[in-house]
């Protein structure tokens, strides 16, 4: 005789006034979540409604509705409470990029993700962590992404959704890149006399909403995919942008992939996008890969990671 299936008890959180949490697909959400677990739902629009749902239900799988920012907010809090490795995260990819969604390959469809919450099961992940103590849980990277991030927060207001290409042709062409010193665990990939365009580590493989910055990296393999440009002139940069989009950079002479834990970069301060959030030039930051750190509730029967 086949057990019953358990029941999760869920609380789903998400900021109504996000772009991508209408009321309509937040309730086509809630109806799919309510016919196959038990559910509480609760709006996170000011400072501290995260970690006060947290504590209120701590006996519930906390369900994000939202991007890799709002997991990247979620890890960080449970991470504080102490509750990251026992208690696991359900997603609802509405946001802009969603790219951790697409590697682990959870539907963008918001009622078949929301099935996925309620029927699939739990997937343990690794961690970045930079020197401070910040989370990335998809991708970080140093360099001409993260200013023409900078660029495109400028233009959002109005060209919106074309903002960031506009942003990033901008900054593609103004960057001369950054005399930077590159060190994997203990190899020393850059010595910090050649100018570097980017620096990417991926625990997830795309930034952007599917491009692949990070082809080869899997989020559970213990290790971080470093990729390194060199791609500097203007011609230079413009190819590389093209491969970038087609995840075919790495096969460029002027780049360099490696793999480990621990990953230093210091030089000429430059910025800095972690899972979409912005941080001002720096001129030192290391982040170190936490194996098996937290976990995300997957389809049983994942598909390929969604493409761009």
């Amino acid at each position: 005789m086949t057990p019953p299936a358990v029941v999760r008890r869920l609380v789903v959180m998400g900021n109504p006034a996000a772009g991508g949490v209408d009321g309509r697909t937040r309730e086509t959400v809630l109806d799919a979540l309510a016919d196959e677990a038990d559910v509480l739902s609760c709006d996170v629009e000011r400072p501290g409604d995260m970690e006060r749902v947290l504590g209120e239900h701590a006996d519930r799988v906390p369900v994000v509705l939202g991007g890799d920012g709002t997991v990247h907010a979620v890890v960080t809090a449970l991470l504080a409470r102490d509750e990251l490795a026992t208690r696991p995260i359900g997603l609802v990819p509405l946001g802009t990029g969603n790219d951790l969604a697409r590697a682990l390959g959870i539907p963008l469809d918001p009622r078949e993700a929301a099935l996925a919450v309620a029927r699939g099961r739990e997937r343990t992940l690794d961690l970045i962590m930079d020197g401070e103590g910040g989370v990335v849980v998809n991708a970080v990277h140093v360099g001409v992404g993260a200013r023409a991030s900078e660029q495109a927060a400028a233009l959002k207001p109005v060209l919106r959704r074309a903002a960031y290409a506009v942003g990033a042709m901008i900054a593609g062409l103004r960057s001369r890149g950054w005399r930077l010193r590159v060190q994997v665990d203990n190899e020393l990939i850059s010595d910090g006399r050649r100018r570097i365009l980017m620096v990417g580590v991926g625990n997830g493989v795309s930034i952007g909403g599917g491009t692949p910055l990070a082809p080869r990296a899997r989020p559970d393999d213990g290790l971080a995919d470093v990729v390194v440009s060199f791609a500097v002139s203007p011609l230079a940069r413009l190819a590389f942008g093209v491969r970038l989009r087609s995840g075919k950079h790495p096969e460029r002479g002027d780049v360099l992939t490696v793999r480990g834990s621990t990953i230093t970069v210091e030089g000429e301060p430059a910025p800095a996008n972690a899972d979409g959030e912005l941080s001002p030039p720096a001129p030192r930051r290391t982040w170190t890969l936490h194996p098996a750190a937290w976990r995300v509730i997957v389809p049983d029967a994942e598909p390929q990671a969604t493409p761009g």
